[in-house]
């Protein structure tokens, strides 16, 4: 029953997305739904894009083993992140009507800028995408023992490639609402049935606890400290720069439903993403032979934690549901996420090189380039030993460190320029490489243990503050609106 279910649900997910192709008929549709999508949609979008398969597995894993005070970047910061969105960015991305977000970095500061910065936000998914697909893979290879883990990642990396590469930001939206639904009742039925088992709602808090599980900030070294607020900053900072961001804000219909959307989306997450850390911890209460996955050499076992209770511990309708919700998360997500990084490398890397695709070729392109970058993304998944978590959260480092100064500088400060954008990811890049080479968390010297990222971040400021405040040797580069407005016809022509 429970693999012919997943198989239905998988075979009616390719199909919706299949059918979404028939909305596109411009790049505009592709890229951004034809900036149509109600508040409904728009608020399925923001919800069920974040709330991925690290949140199921790998977030609720991490908290059953250490408790709140080790998940502050998920989900208090991915969460706090779309809070920041809606209110200081989501109107201006609305109003600008750019296709990417890379976009904005042309616009702001010119070609070369523009380059560089989707360059860095393009790498910095390949951490997610390749967490979800890595999870798709754990999901099919448990029900298909047979196969081999590699051998089940390639095939849910197919399945989610084909339908986003023909209905794109079309399909992710229709999708999104249906397993927005099979989310949140899946995990609240598994919820209840598992907390029930354990000796309910009040026991499993209560033990929680007691086991100083639900204490937010228990470190007491400046290390563990560090640590928290790395992990927070990161995910709260580095995921404002994101093309998957940008591309929600600006496929809703006006902009009051892209900043309702966007809120919506982002306290919904912050409160349901306890949903799965409570079957988590009512997991081990249930068998405490799961406490052996957290013990496990091999990180990634932690995340067996949820689906080897469900699968030995459950009836036939539990699993159903607990597999579609987890499935419904992974694939929302992953469709997302293969999405985000093919538009950019296409229209802010590609076309100003190659210079401008007309509607039909840049359609084609971008789902040549969603295919490369599933390819890559699997090729990743394949041999990484990191668990969803890590994965995500290396990934936004990249964005932290290259974009986000940029992008905030020049929305909120006039003297951004051309040379600060420049200086900003050229000191920043390597100074956090270098951090990351000499950080040691356990070193008893406190530089040591700051977060490398963060020291990228106060080096991406110290150069965009420098390249503003300083006579301008490099010549601010003002927006090809030429370019920029061809690009605009391609979707609107």
């Amino acid at each position: 029953m429970l693999i012919v279910g997943v198989l239905i649900y998988i075979v009616a997910t390719v199909a919706i997305g299949l059918v979404a192709s028939l909305r596109v008929k411009e790049s505009k549709d592709f890229l951004v739904a034809g900036r149509s999508l109600p508040l409904f949609m728009n608020f399925a979008c923001v919800f069920a894009t974040w709330f991925g398969a690290e949140t199921v597995l790998s977030v609720s894993a991490k908290f059953a083993d250490k408790g709140l005070g080790f998940v502050s970047g998920d989900p208090f910061g991915a969460s706090f992140c779309l809070i920041l969105v809606a209110f200081f960015f989501a109107r201006t991305f609305y109003r600008m009507e750019l296709l990417t977000i890379g976009d904005y970095y042309h616009k702001r500061y010119g070609k070369v800028v523009e380059i560089l910065a989707s360059l860095g936000i393009a790498a910095s998914y390949f951490g997610w995408t390749s967490a979800q697909l890595s999870a798709l893979g754990l999901v099919i290879n448990v029900l298909f023992p047979g196969l081999s883990l590699n051998e089940s990642i390639i095939i849910g990396a197919v399945i989610v490639t084909v339908y986003t590469m023909f209905g794109g930001m079309w399909s992710v939206a229709l999708t999104d609402v249906i397993q927005t639904a099979a989310i949140v009742l899946g995990l609240l039925l598994v919820a209840w049935l598992l907390t029930d088992k354990a000796g309910g709602l009040d026991a499993v808090l209560a033990e929680a606890r007691k086991e100083g599980k639900l204490t937010l900030f228990p470190h007491v070294t400046a290390s563990a400290w560090l640590v928290f607020v790395g992990e927070f900053l990161t995910m709260a900072l580095g995921s404002i720069p994101q093309q998957d961001v940008f591309q929600r804000v600006t496929s809703a219909r006006n902009e009051r439903t892209a900043f309702w959307g966007t809120l919506g989306g982002g306290l919904f997450y912050f409160f349901f993403a306890f949903v799965p850390m409570l079957i988590a911890y009512s997991a081990t209460m249930i068998d405490p032979a799961n406490h052996a996955h957290f013990a496990a050499e091999d990180a990634r076992e932690v995340q067996k934690v949820l689906p080897s209770l469900v699968l030995n511990s459950t009836p036939a309708w539990c699993q159903l549901l607990f597999f579609g919700a987890l499935l419904s998360a992974i694939l929302s997500t992953a469709s997302g996420t293969l999405l985000a990084p093919a538009s950019m490398l296409t229209e802010n890397v590609l076309q100003p090189v190659l210079k401008h695709f007309n509607d039909r070729t840049l359609l084609w392109v971008v789902r040549s380039m969603l295919v490369a970058v599933a390819v890559t993304a699997t090729v990743i998944s394949c041999n990484s030993e990191s668990t969803m978590y890590e994965m995500v959260e290396s990934g936004y480092k990249v964005s932290l460190v290259v974009a986000f100064v940029p992008l905030v500088f020049g929305i909120y400060w006039k003297r951004a320029n051309t040379q600060g954008a420049l200086l900003s990811i050229l000191l920043a890049v390597p100074v956090w490489l270098l951090a990351e080479r000499t950080f040691d968390e356990e070193s008893s010297e406190l530089w040591r243990q700051i977060p490398p990222q963060l020291i990228g971040l106060a080096a991406s400021i110290v150069g965009m503050l420098l390249g503003g405040l300083l006579p301008e040797l490099i010549p601010h580069a003002e927006p090809d609106e030429a370019a920029l407005a061809a690009r605009k016809g391609t979707a609107s022509h």
